[in-house]
């Protein structure tokens, strides 16, 4: 039993476009109907998501990470974010994509409603975000298309806005008050490790301060840009910042 729930879990994880119960089946050599139960506890349990009849892998192997004490993203630590927003008065974020979904993993802010975002594990939606907007325009071709496709027609306008910028954002890695959520706006740079897009760090805020602060932090976003990849091409932790 251990065996094929470790197998399903390394397929989902390795697979792009997700996985059908019949390709787990034939990889292990097992009943359909028995590999549907096993399927659908994980699906229960976060370990796999479902789009379309396809499995890839949920939120919850992350989550073990965090609660373990290891940062799902290496190159901008807590402290990162701390000082980012302690620079800027406003909420910072790092997020990460699973499967069709954004997630905050971390955070710095005095706004309880990141909070519960944050620790909750709560599903964002990437093109209703801008550090959504980063990590789709870090995605291979075929699989932005494929997040794209499956939006419904009522994000049609932010699609448009958003591929409207996309050669831009793949360009700069930085997305700048795309006015992609009515709750909120935000400024967002890539975070890139082996010259993937990883994550995405954004300071968020209402919709007037950002605009008014635009300019200002996308300069703060870039020089911490800037310092992080330093940091990460000298092999360097963020306890051991070098001398300015």
């Amino acid at each position: 039993m251990i065996d094929r729930v470790a197998t399903i879990l390394d397929l989902a994880a390795r697979s792009r476009h997700g996985v059908t119960l019949t390709e787990f089946a034939r990889e292990l050599d097992a009943p359909l109907s028995s590999v549907q139960g096993l399927v659908n506890g994980l699906v229960a349990t976060g370990y796999l998501d479902e789009r379309e009849r396809r499995y890839m892998l949920g939120p919850a192997p992350f989550l073990l990470t965090r609660l373990a004490g290891r940062p799902a993203v290496t190159g901008v630590t807590h402290q990162d974010l701390v000082e980012l927003h302690e620079e800027t008065g406003m909420t910072a974020v790092l997020a990460i994509v699973v499967g069709g979904d954004l997630y905050y993993v971390d955070y710095a802010s005095s706004d309880p409603r990141y909070a519960y975002l944050a620790e909750g594990f709560v599903r964002r939606s990437l093109i209703r975000t801008s550090t959504g907007w980063i990590l789709l325009a870090g995605m291979e071709k075929r699989d932005l298309w494929a997040q794209i496709d499956a939006l419904s027609p009522a994000e049609t306008e932010r699609v448009n806005r958003f591929l409207n910028s996309l050669a831009r954002i793949q360009r700069e890695g930085l997305v700048a008050a795309p006015g992609a959520s009515t709750e909120a706006d935000g400024v967002s740079v890539a975070v890139i490790e082996d010259g993937k897009t990883v994550a995405a760090v954004g300071v968020m805020g209402g919709h007037a301060e950002v605009a008014e602060r635009k300019d200002e932090l996308i300069e703060v976003l870039t020089r911490r840009r800037r310092e992080w990849e330093g940091r990460a091409g000298a092999g360097l932790t963020s306890s051991e910042k070098p001398d300015p």
